[in-house]
């Protein structure tokens, strides 16, 4: 197949452009999975015209700059410079809502012509096994299908573009997305292994928790929603097992107690709503690590904001178990990402999830004025890469000091850190769960009577910021996160 500029077809309208893109894809992974299913069915190789059918569909975007200057203050669907922009797509209908909110503001503001065709990138052939029956007692390998088909190149999946690596001097084409397709699809399978339900159901509003407390609190809050508000439809537990409105409420807990969300790392649970602004809560576990994890991908989802709740260390004495600590600054010592953003490196904090989470807090516990800063301390959050850090306190000691932390955790900082580096809007609300420095730790009987008090009322604090999040999308897509060299594309 040949690979000319007459292989492109100009796309009149973003709708255009996202059709065209569906209709190629699934032409391709379509052509992919017949001949992986005659390879391993009757062991016969696609010949040279089969295989230049399994390449990903480009999205191309050609900007001359011909003197428009617009002036919106939008932060993403705006060229900086003129030139050539393009991007491998995968799996455009699902993305579909994402890439219209890019493609029509763009088309609208700027002088701009979007052609759609096939690119040279293969598509790997692992990424159309979607259960992995194919393979089973077939007697054939993945290194040989590997040898027959295209594999997974890792060197086409990097994060150059968002970590500032692509040299964008004198580069044609310019990037149009932080994440072209490679990248895209390696993580979506990433996202199964681990969350134990399929990507397509994750929403764009994310909760990250590391204890398994607030999954439960999650999951009696998602059955009084399918009860009472008609916005949402279904919940999804992990195993892909679905709990839909108008079940019987004995069905529904039948079905949730069948779970066995222990079988993966970071289980998700996805309370999905018909207008497609549900909520996901993904228990992360404990450390930064898993944190880097599962948000390098979950953010190729694109999703509008991710909120890291769950328990910390306070460390000042005036502060009580239970109490809440909204992070405004964060000290990073977890050291996962040092490579690539240095702790130097400032993470601003976003004044409307900050304002939205203070919100929610007074909204929640029915407190104001100095009767909710009793509760809610707003400080510097330390997050460390080892539980046992009190074992060094004497070293440790003058840098707490001076970062003037009020909280100590695991996550949050890191947490943190990906929203900023990878452009999705993050905030941080934690529960005082011990005081370490002050001989106050979660003794069996009062851990029990902490969590029963706390978890319930943080969780619903945690969804009522995103409910009001939701309310003011166009502000909170700021600017604070973008780069001087950025991609069009959110």
């Amino acid at each position: 197949m040949s690979l000319e500029p007459t292989d492109f077809v100009i796309a009149e309208t973003a709708e255009e452009a996202v059709d065209r893109l569906a209709e190629l894809h699934k032409q391709a992974t379509g052509a992919l999975s017949l001949a992986l299913k005659r390879y391993i069915k009757e062991r016969i190789e696609p010949d040279a015209e089969q295989r230049a059918l399994f390449r990903y569909p480009l999205l191309r975007i050609t900007y001359r700059c011909q003197g428009e200057v617009p002036s919106t203050t939008r932060a993403y669907a705006k060229i900086q410079v003129p030139g050539n922009y393009s991007v491998t797509v995968t799996h455009p209908d699902a993305f579909r809502t994402y890439l219209l909110e890019q493609l029509r503001p763009l088309m609208h503001d700027f002088t701009v012509q979007v052609e759609v065709g096939i690119s040279p990138q293969n598509i790997p052939y692992p990424y159309v096994v979607e259960h992995g029956e194919e393979l089973a007692g077939s007697g054939v390998t993945a290194a040989e299908l590997a040898r027959v088909f295209p594999s997974t190149d890792l060197s086409a999946a990097t994060d150059g573009v968002a970590d500032g690596l692509y040299e964008w001097e004198g580069a044609d084409p310019l990037p149009l997305a932080l994440f072209d397709a490679a990248r895209v699809d390696f993580s979506l399978r990433r996202l199964v292994h681990y969350t134990g339900s399929d990507w397509r159901h994750v929403q764009p509003w994310i909760l990250l928790t590391n204890y398994h407390r607030y999954v439960d609190q999650f999951i009696r809050h998602g059955l009084d929603q399918l009860r009472d508000d008609p916005r949402f439809v279904r919940m999804v537990l992990p195993g892909n097992v679905i709990v839909s409105r108008g079940m019987d409420e004995g069905e529904m807990q039948a079905i949730i107690d069948g779970v066995v969300w222990h079988s993966y790392q970071m289980p998700a649970y996805h309370l999905i709503a018909a207008d497609g602004h549900g909520v996901t809560l993904v228990n992360i576990g404990v450390g930064p690590s898993n944190a880097k994890n599962i948000t390098d991908h979950l953010a190729v989802l694109r999703p509008h904001c991710w909120l890291m709740i769950g328990h910390c260390g306070g460390l000042r004495q005036s502060q009580t178990i239970g109490d809440y600590v909204l992070a405004h600054a964060y000290m990073r010592r977890d050291g996962i990402l040092d490579r690539v953003l240095p702790p130097h490196i400032p993470l601003p904090a976003l004044a409307e999830v900050q304002q939205a989470l203070q919100e929610a807090a007074a909204q929640v516990t029915g407190e104001r004025g100095e009767d909710l800063k009793r509760r809610l301390r707003t400080g510097t959050v330390l997050t460390y890469d080892d539980r046992n850090w009190e074992l060094r306190w004497a070293q440790e000691r003058p840098l707490i000091n001076l970062s003037r932390a009020v909280a100590v955790d695991m996550e949050s900082g890191t947490v943190a850190a990906q929203g900023y580096r990878l452009r999705v809007p993050y905030g941080t609300l934690l529960c005082v769960s011990d005081k370490p420095l002050h001989s106050e730790i979660k003794l069996p009987g009062s851990a029990s009577a902490f969590y029963q008090r706390a978890v319930s009322q943080h969780l619903r604090i945690g969804i009522a910021a995103l409910e009001l999040l939701r309310n003011q999308l166009n502000a909170l897509h700021s600017r604070k996160l973008r780069s001087f060299d950025e991609p069009p594309f959110r």
